[in-house]
Formats: structure tokens, sequence, C-alpha cells
């Protein structure tokens, strides 16, 4: 296919005889040392096929000669563009138009038209067919977004087309410059003039029509990232869910803070903390467990209504639901308690639901309507239910220690009757819920923050929020009294010091903070990689996008 060039071509050099752009200026330094008058990269010109010539001094040939044979292949392909003058991996390639943007200004053509409309892209080789006179490939970028590119003897010349098709792999990235058409059978494509390499992949890509396996897929996620649609959705999935979350916060009056990752003393959860040592104050260190002293201190300084969105490190197990470092979301609010931070909870929800499309979530357990009613159950009413007798602050643990066994629930024989009742509702009752249910009015041992519930002693202010059998947030009126909180805390820290790992230390600023005066308040913590688990149905290591993993053997 032959053709003029258009008066209205946004190139500014033509090609030359061999459909080729001619080379680009060479580069001036500035008195600023910056680089200036950088020009369009030249593509590649013939390139010796002689296969032994020199490689650049990037690595020696006895460690090129250890590589597989598809990876010293490629290699050698990115040392004959090296080694002809060309850039194997150019600092910048000029672009008119990404894919996207070709889809929406001529995604209308029919099949066999022809513009003059002149662009440049780029984009990675996701599939090739090369071909006597005519080869096609197919490039992608970011989003998925994919557009066929038509190289012919006729518009490139035989030099340039020799050169596509000994030196272009699969998962290269390439940029080419041509007119924009509509093939025979209507694919939008671009006709390419000229061609230049972008970046040369060494490594083969995964094989398209085989799936990956789950452990390559959290391996290697810039792997999964190419050739999957549903890891790239997922990413972009959880930026539209974060900033839903913050949408919301921000519309009810609340500031997002940054407070400390690393602390002196753990606080604000019951877990076992990562500990590091900081030289420079040759002071032990942890890696925080919760957000949640630092924002209440805020909250006493006269921050109302505050939040973070961060980082989590949990020295704990891994599971489907559970990783060693996750994202948590805690929000605080003056004035407030339980009943109207649960409000919170639900308008997060919603508006993360509403910003992807639908407040009706499938589930593996079932269909899930966040739109519906959120029902209140006090904890010994469920575990009554669930073992079929009457269950209180005074049931014996000998009783309950019955229960448990008549269910097949085991029991650690250290464990007192407040422990137990948690450990019957983690196993009789949470995983049978499906619709989202604020379980509440749990014994004090649960949430040591809590403050001490207004009608009922022995009982505390706090929710745990149950969607689809797994717990999604939590939430209480907070323990404002420093007297009452002195006591918790220093209870914490004799079992601390007794060995369990998971118990909080005694933090003094966090105490010395609630005697300058902490208004009343109610304060939720939601995890953000489970909240994205119920929308997408995926484990906790397929929403985060680079998860933790042991070492590869």
């Amino acid at each position: 296919m032959v053709r003029t060039r258009s008066r209205n071509s946004v190139h500014p050099q033509p090609p030359n005889a061999k459909g080729l752009c001619r080379e680009p200026v060479s580069r001036r330094r500035g008195a600023s040392g910056r680089h200036r008058g950088t020009r369009y990269p030249g593509p590649v010109t013939s390139v010796p096929t002689d296969q032994t010539v020199p490689t650049d001094p990037t690595g020696p040939s006895d460690e090129v000669d250890d590589l597989p044979e598809q990876l010293r292949v490629r290699r050698d392909k990115r040392d004959r563009l090296i080694a002809s003058g060309h850039a194997a991996y150019p600092v910048w390639v000029d672009r008119t138009h990404s894919l996207g943007d070709l889809r929406r200004d001529w995604g209308h053509l029919e099949a066999g038209q022809e513009t003059e409309a002149v662009v440049r892209t780029a984009g990675r080789v996701m599939y090739i067919r090369n071909t006597g006179k005519l080869c096609f490939a197919t490039l992608q970028e970011g989003a998925g977004t994919r557009l066929q590119v038509m190289l012919s003897l006729a518009e490139v010349g035989e030099a340039a087309l020799a050169d596509w098709k000994a030196l272009v792999d699969l998962g290269d990235h390439v940029a080419v410059e041509g007119r924009v058409v509509s093939s025979k059978r209507g694919e939008l494509s671009v006709m390419a003039t000229s061609w230049q390499m972008a970046s040369k992949a060494l490594r083969p890509m995964p094989t398209l029509h085989k799936d990956l396996s789950e452990e390559t897929r959290v391996r290697q996620r810039y792997a999964d990232l190419v050739v999957r649609q549903e890891a790239r959705d997922m990413v972009r999935l959880r930026a539209r869910a974060t900033r839903a979350i913050r949408e919301v916060l921000d519309s009810q009056g609340y500031l997002e803070i940054e407070t400390p990752v690393l602390q002196l003393v753990h606080g604000g959860a019951a877990a076992r903390p990562f500990r590091t040592h900081l030289n420079a104050f040759d002071q032990q260190m942890t890696l925080r467990i919760a957000l949640e002293l630092n924002l209440k201190k805020a909250v006493v300084g006269g921050v109302d209504r505050v939040y973070e969105m961060g980082r989590i490190f949990r020295n704990e197990g891994v599971d489907g639901t559970h990783s060693p470092e996750f994202t948590m979301l805690e929000a605080y609010q003056a004035y407030g308690d339980q009943t109207t931070i649960a409000g919170l909870i639900r308008d997060l929800y919603l508006g993360v639901a509403d910003a992807l499309g639908t407040r009706v979530v499938q589930t593996p357990r079932g269909e899930v309507d966040l739109g519906g009613e959120w029902r209140w159950l006090p904890v010994y009413d469920a575990v009554s239910d669930a073992v079929g007798e009457e269950v209180t602050l005074a049931t014996p643990v000998e009783t309950l220690r019955r229960y448990a066994a008549a269910h097949d629930v085991p029991l650690d024989p250290a464990w007192g009757a407040d422990k137990v009742v948690l450990e019957l509702l983690s196993e009789l009752v949470e995983p049978k819920v499906l619709q989202p249910t604020f379980f509440c009015d749990y014994p004090a041992i649960a949430q040591p923050l809590a403050r001490p519930h207004r009608s009922v002693p022995g009982l505390i202010e706090a929710w745990d929020l149950i969607i689809a059998g797994v717990e999604r947030g939590t939430g209480f009126s907070e323990l404002i009294d420093p007297v009452i909180q002195r006591q918790v805390l220093e209870a914490q820290s004799l079992l601390a010091a007794g060995g369990d790992p998971e118990a909080m230390a005694l933090d003094e600023d966090f105490l010395r903070a609630l005697e300058f005066g902490a208004p009343p308040m109610g304060g939720l913590g939601l995890g953000i990689d489970r909240l994205v688990m119920l929308f997408t149905g995926a484990s906790i290591r397929e929403t985060i996008l680079f998860p933790l993993l042991k070492p590869e053997d």
C-alpha cells in the first residue's frame, strides 16, 4: 500500500527512502546539566545479522552462555541492536496518542476505511504474525487496551521489515508511526511507516492461553498484570474503593493524617509485633500493629474527626484472610459512640458499592444486599441460639466447655469463660452469617480500649461487623477515663510480662494524653484488603498487589 503523506501530518520529520525516521539530533547540555533539544529517537535501521557481533560491556560472555536458550536468543537481539547504534532501551519515546486515544478517536471506522491521519503510538507486543510482505502485531498498554499494527514492505521498506522479523519478540515494547486505518476485517489498526524498539524484553512472557498458577500470579505479579485482565481490574477496583472511602470521609468532615510506622511501644490491638532496632538512638522499636493510639491523641488535641489509611504489621499467621502486612483504615469521631460510628462504616461500604456500580454482592456464601438491613445481634444471644442453651455472663466456664465439646469446638485449657464465649461465637455463629450484622455487647476481654457498657455491667460497648462469614470491621465507644484505661493497660502489661506475645504494652504517653481530657468518642477499624475481598471474591493474596511471600527455593 503506497500513500502520500498528508499535509496535516503531526510528525515533524518525514521518513527517509527506507521508511525510517532520521537519526535524532545530538543532545546538548545547558549550564544546569539537563538535556535540551531532545527529539524523537530514530527507529531501527538495518541491523547486522552476524551472530558474532560483540556485546556491550554489561556482562561477561560466560554469563550469557549460562542463560536458558530463549533468554540467550533475546539477549543476542538486544546486543545486535546496541552494536548497530540503536537503543534497545531508549530514554524517551514520542507518542502523539495512546492506544486508548486511538480507539476513542477512530473506533468508528468501517472495515477497509483509511485515513490520512499520521500518529505515533507505542505498546507491548502481545501477538505477532510475520508473513512475506505484511506483518501483523497486537500492542497492549496499561489498562489492557489493545490495537493492531500492520507493517508492509511497501510502507516501511525491505530493511526495516526484515529487522522487525529478526528482532521483535512477544513482550517487547515497540513504538510505531503510521496512518490510522481499518483492516479489511474491520480491525482498527495503524499502518506503520516506521518502527522503533522501546524496550527489549529478555524474558519470554507466560503463555497466554494457559492459566498461571496462583503461586506464579502472586510471586510474579508483573507477569500476571501483563497477561491477565482480572489482575489489572483488581488494581483499578481497589483504587476506586479507596478513593470512594476518602470521598465519604472527606464529605463528613474527617481529616486524613499520617502517624509513625516505627513506634517505641506497640499498642492499639492484641497482636504480636515485628521488632527492629533504631541505630541512631540505639533503641528497640516495633512496627505499628494499629493506628489507634496516635489518632486518639489527635482527637485529644482538637482534631475532632480524624482518620488514617495505612499499612499495619502483625507478626502472625498467613491464610486466605490474614496477611502479616495489610492496609487498615481507622477513624475517630469526637462526641460519637458505637452507634454513630456504625453508621459511618455503613456509609463507607455503601459509598464503595456505589462507586463500583452495585449494592448487591455475589459471594461464595450467597448474595449479600448491602442496601438492606444491617442488624444488631448481642454476642450472648447469638451464642445461646447456637448451642441451644442460655448463655450469660454468669454461665460457669465448665458449662461452656461442655457446650464446646458437644459442638466439637477445641479449646485451650487456660481459657476463661469470656474467651470460651468468644471462641464459640467465632466457630459456631460468625461463619453462618451472610447479611451485614453488628455483633455487639462483648465481654470486656474482647477490646481493652473500649468503654464499659452504659447499662449492662461486665460488657463493653463494641461491635464487630460480619458480612459473608468474615469480620469486615470493628468499632466501639472509646474508653476515655484515664484511670480505668491505666488499670486495663497495666493488666495487659502483666500479661505481656508473663509471656503473652499479643498483650499490649503500657503506653505512658497515651495515658498522659487522656489525662489532658479526651472528649467522648467513637472509633472504627476497617481492613481495606477484606473490603476488596468482599467485592471481588478473591483471597487476600490476590487483593494485595505484592503480598509477603516465602523466599523462593
